[in-house]
């Protein structure tokens, strides 16, 4: 394998041109700006103290740019994440505690080290697993939790950390006279102002304007005074390395969350860098170096204190706007943290947490998903179905529940779909040699001598039955008059040994009914198969055709003078393909 391919920065960092650096400075100082409140208020989600959001705003990010292909991915902590650490992670340890905080960290390095194993074993694919409709349904339902989370911060009310919905909303709604108002007005007027921005304009950083009004507010009126909770201390200083706190038993508890973790980060992260992916047509990028890069930064972070960590879909938006050109734009915004983390953490002391609580309801609520129902609603009744049930269970029950239960349910649909595939008869478009669904289109020929039919699927051992079973049925409602099957075999794909068996017992069963079989327009897969079998001497090549009209034309007794049949059918022997 190529060295460039293990480590993308070897191929652009080469080619840097110097008028990009001008757009990769202001875009990583824009997103490092952008960061420092995102950093504080998502590890607020997470459970964790302030500064372990900034780690891991600063960390992932370095190695995410020497090993990622995308030059315009923002990594570090992103809302989703951060509610699975704390839904995970509190079944283990109090939130808060140090143990908790260690077995994030611990959790950060055993969903790295699983997105390596699934990139180095190009395992990319099993996050096609997760079908839209439960993302869909699980992201509106994480949201839903993530926002209500909050209310405890911007009403000043003493609500008890809760991941089900149910749940946060009795006990708010148990607590609401005792809603402190000052802290209720800073929230509500950091949301106002947040909106305000993102409607005038995505270029200035809204979340540093209410960070740097809030704590304005609090340091110049005492609010700390009256009852509005600060962030307080936050430690100075870059994170120092420190092994993870390796535990056999924790590492097994963790494992689940580990694993959702690792499924969800990534799709997060090749989901947005695809998209911004398809604005730029001077790299491309890689899904399964996707998975090694994001498992890096992760592995490496949990060495330096971070929690889990992925990419941005905001972040990176803003950053692909901002004009970022390559990867060393993290590299920027990553040394604005460190800046802030030497010199600057005393100022967030007076940071109000409302103001945090209002950054994360906006930054969350914007990610319900309303779309994609209201498309299901109009086409797919089943998946409308699907993205319900994750949703449900994922707000009441829990968040790895929620998506065990949406992918078993999207399996069972796709086994249950594979079982019974459309099937169709076909009857001729009048004056011409083109066979059509008799249901799909009006006037069209049928012939009560011959039964024409399109099996729109791979035959295999799950819907051999069905397959048999409509073939008769077709069969007996032609009744005595037909006198042959015509199997069109351009949508088959492929066929397993069940269908082999299954295609002997029509043979058979059609034979005892004097009826003759032959099939059109097979693939090549599907004719190595009948060969290999042996079954194609009982078909015979003489009961292959290449269209529909050539067997209809040698049943009527038309064929013998159509000289490219009788080739075609030659060509079979001779070649046995």
């Amino acid at each position: 394998m190529s060295i460039k391919k293990i480590l993308p920065i070897l191929d652009w960092l080469p080619n840097y041109q110097k008028d990009w650096f001008k757009s990769d400075f202001g875009a990583g100082l824009t997103i490092g700006i952008m960061l420092i409140p995102q950093g504080i208020a998502y590890a607020m989600i997470a459970g964790l103290p302030p500064i372990y959001g900034l780690y891991t705003a600063m960390i992932p990010q370095v190695i995410y740019a020497l090993f990622g292909t995308s030059r315009q991915l923002a990594v570090g902590p992103v809302a989703m994440d951060s509610l699975i650490v704390a839904s995970g992670v509190a079944t283990l340890a109090k939130i808060g505690t140090e143990h908790f905080i260690e077995f994030a960290i611990l959790l950060a390095f055993m969903m790295g080290v699983l997105q390596v194993l699934f990139g180095v074993f190009k395992l990319g694919f099993l996050v096609n697993f997760l079908s839209r409709p439960v993302i869909s349904g699980f992201t509106s339902a994480a949201s839903l939790i993530i926002g209500l989370n909050q209310l405890k911060h911007l009403l000043g009310i003493n609500i008890n950390r809760n991941n089900k919905l149910q749940g946060l909303l009795l006990e708010a709604f148990q607590h609401l006279k005792e809603i402190h108002w000052v802290t209720f007005l800073i929230g509500v007027l950091s949301i106002l102002i947040l909106l305000f921005f993102k409607r005038l304009t995505k270029k200035i950083p809204a979340a540093l304007v209410v960070v740097v009004l809030g704590i304005l507010a609090v340091k110049i009126f005492h609010l700390e005074q009256s009852g509005v909770k600060i962030v307080g201390s936050i430690p100075e200083g870059l994170p120092i390395f420190k092994m993870p706190a390796f535990s056999k038993q924790i590492m097994i508890d963790l494992f689940p969350i580990a694993l959702t973790l690792s499924f969800i980060a990534f799709l997060e992260a090749i989901s947005v860098s695809k998209a911004i992916e398809a604005k730029h047509s001077d790299y491309k990028v890689v899904p399964n170096q996707e998975l090694i890069a994001l498992g890096m930064g992760n592995i490496v972070g949990s060495f330096f204190q971070t929690y889990p960590a992925t990419g941005g879909l905001s972040r990176t938006a803003v950053n692909n706007q901002a004009g970022a050109k390559t990867p060393l734009a993290a590299i920027i915004s990553a040394s604005v943290i460190a800046l802030t983390l030497l010199f600057l953490t005393p100022v967030f002391y007076y940071l109000p947490k409302a103001v945090l609580a209002a950054i994360i309801m906006v930054a969350v609520f914007g990610l319900l998903d309303f779309s994609v129902p209201k498309q299901l609603l109009k086409y797919s009744r089943r998946d409308l179905i699907i993205l319900n049930v994750t949703l449900l269970i994922t707000a009441t029950v829990g968040i790895k529940e929620g998506v065990l239960v949406g992918v078993v349910l999207s399996l069972a649909m796709l086994i249950y779909k594979s079982t019974k595939p459309h099937i169709a008869i076909l009857g001729r478009v009048p004056g011409t040699h083109f066979y059509r669904n008799i249901k799909r289109f009006d006037d069209i020929e049928i012939d009560d001598e011959i039964l024409i039919v399109r099996f729109d699927a791979q035959l295999h051992f799950a819907n051999t039955t069905y397959f048999k079973d409509k073939l008769q049925e077709f069969a007996s409602e032609k009744g005595k008059k037909l006198k042959m099957l015509i199997i069109d075999g351009e949508s088959l794909n492929n066929l397993d040994s069940s269908a082999i068996y299954t295609i002997n017992e029509v043979l058979d069963y059609f034979k005892n009914m004097n009826v003759k079989v032959v099939f059109t327009g097979l693939k090549g897969p599907v004719r190595d198969t009948i060969n290999k079998s042996g079954l194609i001497h009982k078909i015979g090549f003489d009961q292959c055709f290449m269209s529909i009209q050539e067997a209809v034309d040698c049943f009527k007794s038309t064929c013998e003078s159509e000289s490219d049949v009788k080739k075609y059918q030659e060509y079979l022997k001779q070649s046995n393909k």
